[in-house]
């Protein structure tokens, strides 16, 4: 229910504040609070929690505004969000947008008058392996189909209560296709942390370094190298963070990790703290997997019930513990800057570096970020030593990768495949067949051929965050380049102009092409905006929004050239057209008010 709110001392948002601690940096978790109150954001709450904070109300409004899942303005007693990748598109994700809108007779991205519900798109929601898929009211619907719109929309009209809609439309599977030495390893609880206080934090370090572990979130960056500059910086306050906000298009592993094996990745940020010296950890969890919040917590509970989290955990004196912070959507949180500015309850904007945050962090403090799958890795490696992960995969890539398959594969889910797998071998265990092309690490990288798939999943060849998508040549990987070009306009924070303005002008050159009226001047307009983003963007989110793109357009060149108007350069603004209205007011159709005629060509000269 939405409604008006106002500064009652005695009302819940003092609440809120207090259960917060009246803490500024926790200002991003005590808005999703309020916003459960209310269902949005009204004027008069926001002022409310920058007084009840010491803060400038911009500031509060500022962060407000930034994340996608937070509203500045009512969206109904119902939100309904369709995923818009491109898997979930192809799926269908359009057409049961269309119906669902029918239904409920309102426009999409548009509240219904009666203010009931609003219908509009969101990005990836990481269930490609079962889409498509949606969210209502934050809780994430896989698997949806014609009838099920149906039967949302009768719900929905007779203002049945999310939580009393059928349990089973909410069931999403894990979909686990292939173990290795991670997904199927069996351990018992406290082992990994027995095994790293016996190795001390100088024999973590060392055995981590020996491993060779890279960052499982796809830059590859050395582990062991990153955790040493941590504990060697100075400052006697050190913070471990678990990055779980993966919203890279077509990536659910670390959904998958943390269903299955959340004690692992606990106990890779337990040898994480021991190794630099850290007392608190964060668990930044993407808005979309809010549905785990409630098991994820309780598990931790758990833990310091049983001494394997909390006070001592680490030996006598030397306590971590782990607190959940849960983003509101926006993709650019992923890089680990953004991650921590909102950890402090700002808007996920990078920093400028150098300080890196090894040494200048989470409220100044060396800060390690990690990655789901590189943490759960560290435990292992605790556990077993460097030695046991260098045997496994390749000379620059030690250990194993976990894939999320999607697309037009017959077993879409995850893959688990020591470093070195071909490619191809995925993709045949996964059921593709008539293979055109595949994306290696979401919109935010490589699209290699058919002729391509010998190549082998490792940092030194096709280096991967875990999102592998598949299309068949019944396919238009035209509509997947204007998927991506539209996902990067809409998830770039604005902080750099190149990435700001670049990221704007594929999208509509995109759309350009998609009405047919694009020339080859916007292929080569594509291209400048690729090399100007690559050398200029502050961050890597401008510097891989166009590699895709540029894959695309190069190796799949008959599906944007079939879309080109002429050969020669056309202006995507139509003056003639524009001017329709007012020959429709001064009633004239004539020759002479059309441009481009042999007789307005004369207009103004002298006979």
């Amino acid at each position: 229910m939405q409604t008006t709110v106002t500064p009652d001392p005695a009302g819940p948002i003092p609440a809120v504040l207090a259960r917060h601690g009246h803490r500024p940096h926790r200002l991003l978790q005590i808005l999703h609070d309020v916003q459960d109150l209310y269902g949005w954001l009204p004027p008069e709450a926001l002022t409310a929690v920058a007084h009840g904070l010491h803060l400038p109300r911009v500031a509060v409004e500022s962060t407000a505004g930034f994340y996608s899942f937070l509203y500045t303005r009512p969206v109904g007693q119902y939100r309904v969000l369709f995923s818009d990748n491109i898997t979930d598109c192809l799926l269908g994700a359009p057409a049961l947008m269309q119906r669902l809108c029918e239904r409920l007779w309102l426009e999409p991205g548009k509240v219904s008058p009666d203010g009931l519900a609003s219908v509009a798109t969101t990005s990836c929601t990481g269930l490609c392996d079962q889409g498509p898929a949606l969210l209502v009211n934050g809780r994430a619907m896989p698997r949806v189909t014609p009838e099920r719109i149906d039967a949302m929309a009768g719900l929905i009209q007779q203002r049945v209560p999310v939580a009393d809609w059928p349990e089973d439309w909410f069931a999403i599977e894990d979909r686990i296709h292939r173990r290795d030495v991670l997904l199927r390893h069996v351990w018992r609880p406290g082992e990994v942390l027995q095994a790293a206080r016996a190795r001390g934090a100088q024999g973590v370090l060392n055995e981590v370094a020996r491993s060779g572990l890279r960052g499982r979130g796809g830059a590859g960056f050395p582990t062991g190298f990153k955790w040493r500059a941590c504990a060697e910086a100075p400052g006697a306050q050190r913070v471990i963070v678990c990055n779980a906000d993966e919203g890279e298009p077509g990536t659910f592993k670390d959904r998958v990790l943390l269903s299955t094996a959340f004690d692992l990745v606990v106990d890779g940020m337990c040898v994480a703290a021991l190794a630099v010296g850290a007392r608190l950890g964060f668990l930044y969890l993407r808005a979309e997997y809010r549905y785990l919040l409630p098991r994820l917590q309780a598990r931790l509970a758990e833990r310091r019930a049983q001494g394997l989290l909390g006070a001592g955990c680490l030996g006598p004196g030397l306590d971590f513990d782990i607190d959940i912070h849960l983003g509101a959507g926006a993709y650019i949180c992923g890089e680990e800057s953004a991650l921590i500015e909102s950890l402090e309850g700002k808007p996920g904007k990078p920093r400028i570096r150098p300080p890196f945050p090894v040494t200048q962090g989470y409220l100044g403090r060396p800060t390690t970020v990690n990655n789901v799958e590189t943490l759960a890795t560290a435990a292992l490696v605790a556990l077993h030593g460097g030695d046991w992960l260098r045997a496994i995969g390749t000379e620059s890539s030690s250990g194993t990768k976990v894939l999320s398959v999607s697309g037009d594969v017959a077993r879409p889910g995850i893959y688990e495949c020591p470093f070195g797998t071909p490619l191809a071998e995925v993709l045949h265990a996964a059921g593709a067949a008539d293979v055109q092309a595949v994306t290696t690490a979401g919109a935010a990288g490589p699209c290699l051929s058919a002729g391509e798939l010998h190549r082998r999943i490792a940092f030194e060849d096709v280096a991967t965050g875990g999102s592998i998508m598949v299309f068949d040549r019944s396919r238009d990987l035209f509509e997947l380049a204007h998927n991506v070009a539209h996902f990067f306009a809409h998830e770039s924070c604005g902080f750099c102009t190149p990435c700001r303005v670049g990221t704007a002008v594929n999208a509509r050159l995109l759309d350009k092409l998609a009405a047919h009226r694009g020339s080859p001047y916007d292929l080569e307009e594509m291209d400048r905006m690729h090399r100007l983003m690559q050398g200029a963007s502050h961050c890597g989110l401008g510097n891989t929004a166009t590699l895709a793109l540029q894959d695309l357009a190069r190796k799949f060149r008959p599906a944007f050239e079939r879309r080109l108007a002429s050969t020669t350069y056309e202006p995507a603004f139509d003056l003639d057209a524009a001017l329709s209205e007012a020959r429709r007011m001064t009633r004239r159709d004539d020759a002479l008010a059309h441009l481009g005629s042999n007789r307005s060509a004369g207009l103004g000269q002298t006979p």
